[in-house]
C-alpha cells in the first residue's frame, strides 16, 4: 500500500468554493480529512440558491425564494475535505446513489476544487466522535455498534461496501433528550449493481468492532471481549453480528461511571496518526492502562504500536490468571514479561517484514487503590498528580535525557534539542528490551497520567499540572489536554491517558 499524501494546505477563511459557500474556518483535522464550518451567504452572487426546490433565480435582496417561497436565510454546512485520490470514484459513484437512511448523515453536493474532494453535509452543530474522549458508557457503545451494523446491512442491500471505519467517520448531535449518532462521509471500497455477495458482508465488521472497543469503560471486560472477536472477524454479516449485540444488550449490565479516559489525536502536522492506547480489567482488583507510540512510518509505526498494546494487554490477563496469588512482586512481574513478550513479537514481526518497525510505551498496572507499578521504554512518559502537585514517574529513555542526567544540557535545552527525537530504548528494536518499573503507592485523589510525547513535548508539565486541576472529569481532562497540544503546535500525534484514584 503506498504511503498516505501528505495533507494540503487548508483553505482560508473567506475562501468561496464551488457555486455556494464560503469557508467560516478550519474546525478539525483527522486521518485523511479536514472538516470546515461553512456556509451560503455569498455576496459575490447576485442571486439566491433554494435548496428546497433547487431555484436559482431570487435576487439576494429577497429573503424568501421566488419559486417555492421557502425560507433562504443563510445555512451552515460540514464540509469533508479528502485527498487521497484513489478513493474519489468509489465516493463519487457512491454520491450518485442517494443513500437515505435515519442512522446517515447524507451530503448534500460534492465537488472537486485545488486537486481534493469536497463533501457537504447541512449543519446544525453536530460534533464529530473523534472530538471525543473514551469511554462512553456501556450502553452508548452498545447502541452505537447496533445501530451502524444495522446501516451496513442496509448499504449491502444497495450495493456498497465500505473502507475502513475509524471516529472520524461519525456525527455526535446532542439534544436535550436524547444523543444520536450517523455515519458521516465514510470511505468507500466499491459500489456494485445488486446487493453486496454474502462472503463479502462481513469485511467491514472488524473495523466497526475495533472502533467500537475503544468507546468501551475499563471495566466492561465482556463487552470489551465480545468486541475483540469481533475485530477478529468471528461474525459473517451484520445479521449474525447484529443478534450477538442484541443478546449483549440484554446480558451487559450498565456498570459504574469510569474513573479513567484516553485520547489519541493525529495532531495538526502529521497526516498518520502512529500512536495507540488501550485498558483492562485483569482481574476484580487491577487494572492495566497502556500508551504506545509507534515508529518507522506507514505501515511500520501503527502496526507497531497497535501490536504492543494488544499483546501487552493479553499477555497481562493470561499472566495474572496463572498466578496463585496476587501480590505486589507477581504484578511485577507479570507487568515486566508481559512487556517483554510484546516487545520480542514486535522485533519478530519486523524481521520478517523486513521493517524498522518500534514503538516507545508506558504501562501501569493497578491493584486496588493502594498500589500501582509504572513501567516505560522510550519517551512516552508516566505522571502522578498528587494535592495539585505533578510529578513525572519514568525516565525518557533518550539523547537528550542523558545528557541532562550528565548535566550538559538544561531541562530547557532538552525540549528544543536538534537531537531530541534520538531514542536509546525502544520496544521491538531490540530482542529483551530492559523496561523501566517504578512503583507507586497511591492516595485518595491521586491521579495519573500516561502520554506520548506528542504532549508532553508540546505542552509543558506546568500547564499539563494546571489542565488536571482545573478539570476533575478524566474525559474533559483529556480533551483540554489534547486541546493544549493543539494550540502549542501539535506536531507530532497525541495521546494521553487520565486515571483517577
Amino acid at each position: 500500500m503506498p504511503p498516505p499524501m501528505q495533507r494540503p494546505q487548508p483553505f482560508t477563511p473567506g475562501t468561496p468554493l464551488s457555486e455556494h459557500y464560503l469557508v467560516e474556518g478550519l474546525v478539525r483535522l483527522a486521518e485523511g480529512r479536514m472538516f470546515y464550518i461553512a456556509n451560503d451567504d455569498r455576496a459575490d452572487r447576485p442571486r439566491r440558491f433554494c435548496w428546497e426546490c433547487a431555484c436559482d433565480d431570487t435576487l439576494r435582496s429577497e429573503t424568501t425564494c421566488v419559486s417555492c417561497g421557502a425560507d433562504l436565510s443563510p445555512r451552515r454546512f460540514l464540509v469533508a475535505v479528502r485527498w487521497d485520490q484513489a478513493g474519489f470514484r468509489p465516493f463519487a459513484d457512491f454520491f450518485e446513489r442517494r443513500i437515505d437512511h435515519p442512522a446517515f448523515a447524507a451530503p448534500v453536493d460534492m465537488f472537486f476544487q485545488d486537486n481534493v474532494m469536497c463533501t457537504v453535509t447541512p449543519w446544525n452543530g453536530e460534533g464529530v466522535l473523534v472530538d471525543e474522549a473514551s469511554p462512553l458508557s456501556v450502553e452508548r457503545s452498545l447502541y452505537i455498534a447496533q445501530r451502524m451494523t444495522g446501516l451496513l446491512a442496509f448499504l449491502h442491500q444497495k450495493g456498497v461496501s465500505l473502507g475502513r471505519l475509524n471516529l472520524a467517520h461519525f456525527l455526535v448531535r446532542t439534544t436535550q433528550d436524547e444523543v444520536e449518532y450517523f455515519l458521516f462521509d465514510p470511505d468507500i471500497q466499491r459500489v456494485q449493481d445488486g446487493p453486496v455477495p454474502e462472503g463479502m458482508r462481513g469485511r467491514e465488521l472488524p473495523w466497526l468492532a475495533a472502533m467500537v472497543r475503544r468507546l468501551v469503560p475499563v471495566g466492561a471486560n465482556k463487552l470489551r471481549d465480545f468486541f475483540s472477536k469481533g475485530k477478529d472477524g468471528i461474525f459473517p454479516a451484520p445479521f449474525e453480528f447484529g443478534r450477538a449485540i442484541e443478546e449483549m444488550m440484554e446480558a451487559e449490565p450498565l456498570g459504574p461511571h469510569s474513573i479513567s479516559a484516553a485520547m489519541s489525536d493525529v495532531g495538526l502536522i502529521r497526516s498518520l496518526n502512529e500512536d495507540n492506547w488501550g485498558w483492562g480489567q485483569l482481574s476484580a482488583d487491577v487494572e492495566l492502562h497502556v500508551v504506545a507510540d509507534g515508529m518507522g512510518g506507514h505501515e511500520a509505526g501503527e502496526v507497531a504500536s497497535d501490536m504492543a498494546v494488544e499483546i501487552i494487554c493479553r499477555e497481562a490477563r493470561r499472566r495474572l490468571e496463572q498466578q496463585p496469588q496476587v501480590t505486589p512482586h507477581a504484578l511485577e512481574n507479570v507487568l515486566e514479561e508481559s512487556f517483554r513478550s510484546a516487545n520480542n513479537a514486535i522485533k519478530d514481526h519486523s524481521e520478517r517484514m523486513g521493517s524498522d518497525m518500534g514503538t516507545t510505551m508506558v504501562a501501569t498496572l493497578l491493584m486496588g487503590k493502594q498500589l500501582a507499578y509504572v513501567a516505560n521504554v522510550g519517551d512516552s512518559r508516566g505522571y502522578l498528580m498528587r494535592e495539585g502537585v505533578l510529578h513525572q514517574v519514568t525516565r525518557d529513555h533518550s539523547l537528550v535525557a542523558r545528557m541532562v542526567e550528565q548535566n550538559r544540557i538544561t531541562k530547557e535545552d532538552a525540549r528544543h534539542h536538534p537531537h531530541s527525537n534520538i531514542l536509546l530504548r525502544t520496544v521491538g528494536t531490540e530482542r529483551d528490551v530492559d523496561v523501566d518499573i517504578f512503583s507507586v503507592e497511591l492516595s485518595a485523589g491521586d491521579r495519573l497520567l500516561l502520554c506520548s510525547d506528542g504532549l508532553w513535548g508540546e505542552v509543558d508539565d506546568e500547564d499539563i499540572e494546571a489542565i488536571l486541576n482545573a478539570y476533575e472529569d478524566p474525559r474533559q481532562a483529556s480533551r483540554e489536554l489534547v486541546r493544549a497540544a493543539h494550540y502549542a503546535g501539535a506536531r507530532d500525534n497525541v495521546t494521553v491517558l487520565v486515571i483517577t484514584v
